[in-house]
């Protein structure tokens, strides 16, 4: 007969195999909170997505990157029941489901955070956030001063600071992205999509929204994190998925991987991210020299130069005035004082129609509100600046229109089943590069770049770069603002840093450092 105290570790050792087995069996039917199967969505001329197969864990931050037009968007809006897919199956939970709009995937607990702003600008910010579940009582009124209780309560656990009663018109960038994060977490989603959330937050600002999704995360919430910036998915995602041309690549998990192989896989090739350098420009002639210009609000008695063959990076914190001064100096935004002079020639720029004139052109920060001319063809916004160019007589030389148009759509890699497709239905990264061809068919002198590879992916980001710097070494002048700071420094010949709309310093050559210009960003 065994002594008890064998028979105790027989016991345990049984017991310990069989929680064991339960344990792999409870795994492998709770593994997946959401599984995607061969869906496939296809759009006039082109296959978004073919067969693709997609599935995440509960509780996990899942990282979903590829270059633009490689069908990320599409298979979000399948998710959330903006798009139908032509065929395959969505699980949640192990059951499958249809979704045909997105209040059933809200139902389902599926939510999703858009690229582009999808808010009402008349709107407060309590409004937008419930909009679509105002309740009602027995007399059928809206209870205000409770939707802006429940607001109040979300926004201060979410650690954001602003005015629930604020019109959304009136928010910056940064607070509207805000807005459409807490407008999503509002509906008490099991799956949150975001796609790009960062694109227009400071660093302070995404070291908090991180801090968010970890507690999410804590909360058995899953993320789907969408984003073109690799320091960030590496950081914050526990599993990474490269979609490329409509297919999964592969899924890697995260601290398995590195920034080098993703991007590999998300282009087809090894990729050198290093900015492209070109020897600096010492003595040129000056070709823009701002004068004490000042806006009202935002920008006081600014000045600097540009030098034929430059590009110079304007640096700062959100909010600071970068934009604001730019619109200034190219008539987007009244002039309050000071002068704007082009080749030496003081010149009277009281709007853009003045400052294409000029030889100047700006591609704004927000490709959709101001860049585009949404519901027209590529070819139409390409060619739309500049139509003169195009026309004999009273016509436009349909011909040589087309043939314009492919020239510069071959030579900017942008992705379209034709040039009559409008503008709307490409990718973020596409639409960006249309508003780029548009004023290079404009033949301006004086390029102004605000946050010229925003939603751009890593491959085409290097194409940007290497665009510039064939501008300026045909001679023309490049202003860059842009929000990442090694872009900057990659990028620019010289710096000015700008800082609650002054001039804080300017910075060249060696002294161009992540340090000197943070220090002059925040002081």
């Amino acid at each position: 007969m065994r002594p008890l105290s064998s028979n105790l570790r027989l016991l345990h050792g049984v017991w310990t195999f069989v929680k064991q087995k339960t344990s792999k069996r409870e795994t492998s039917v709770e593994k997946y909170i959401l599984e995607m199967r061969d869906i496939t969505k296809t759009f006039p001329g082109v296959k978004a997505l073919d067969k693709v197969s997609f599935a995440v864990k509960q509780g996990e931050v899942h990282g979903l990157v590829g270059e633009n037009g490689a069908g990320k968007s599409t298979l979000m809006k399948v998710l959330n029941g903006v798009l139908v897919p032509d065929s395959g199956t969505i699980m949640v939970d192990g059951v499958p489901m249809t979704f045909r709009n997105a209040k059933q995937a809200q139902a389902c607990g599926i939510s999703l955070i858009y690229q582009e702003f999808n808010l009402v600008n008349t709107l407060s910010v309590a409004e937008n956030i419930y909009l679509g579940f105002l309740q009602t009582g027995r007399a059928k009124f809206i209870d205000w001063r409770r939707v802006r209780a429940d607001a109040v309560h979300l926004l201060e656990n979410l650690g954001f600071d602003f005015n629930v009663r604020e019109k959304v018109q009136n928010l910056s960038v940064a607070e509207k992205q805000l807005v459409e994060i807490a407008k999503a977490l509002s509906v008490n989603a099991r799956i949150i999509a975001m796609d790009e959330p960062t694109s227009s937050l400071t660093q302070k600002e995404i070291d908090k929204l991180f801090s968010i999704i970890r507690r999410l995360k804590e909360r058995g919430i899953t993320i789907i994190y969408i984003s073109h910036k690799l320091d960030e998915v590496m950081a914050i995602c526990d599993s990474i998925t490269v979609l490329r041309d409509g297919h999964i690549i592969d899924t890697k998990i995260a601290n398995e991987t590195s920034s080098a192989e993703i991007i590999s896989k998300m282009v087809g090739r090894p990729v050198d991210m290093k900015y492209p350098r070109r020897p600096p420009i010492i003595h040129g002639e000056v070709v823009l020299e701002v004068r004490k210009v000042s806006c009202a609000g935002f920008v006081k008695d600014i000045s600097f130069s540009l030098k034929k063959g430059e590009v110079l990076g304007i640096a700062g914190l959100v909010g600071s005035g970068r934009t604001e001064l730019v619109e200034a100096i190219f008539g987007a935004r009244p002039l309050q004082g000071g002068d704007v002079y082009i080749h030496g020639r003081r010149t009277s720029i009281r709007n853009t129609a003045d400052g294409k004139r000029y030889s100047m052109g700006l591609v704004t920060e927000d490709r959709k509100e101001t860049g585009l001319a949404l519901h027209y063809s590529l070819a139409d916004n390409i060619v739309i600046t500049n139509l003169q160019k195009l026309c004999s007589g009273i016509f436009v030389n349909k011909k040589l229109m087309q043939t314009n148009v492919d020239q510069y759509v071959q030579e900017l890699g942008i992705k379209t089943p034709s040039s009559r497709q409008a503008v709307m239905y490409l990718s973020g990264g596409n639409q960006q590069k249309a508003v780029l061809a548009k004023w290079l068919f404009s033949e301006v002198e004086i390029l102004i770049l605000d946050e010229p590879t925003r939603g751009i992916d890593v491959g085409a980001k290097y194409e940007i770069y290497l665009l510039m710097n064939e501008l300026v070494k045909k001679g023309k002048s490049i202003i860059m603002i842009s929000s990442e700071l090694p872009e900057v420094l990659g990028m620019s010949d010289r710096v000015i840093v700008i800082n609650e709309g002054r001039k804080k310093g300017e910075l060249c050559g060696d002294a161009i450092s992540p340090e000197a210009v943070m220090s002059m960003a925040i002081q």
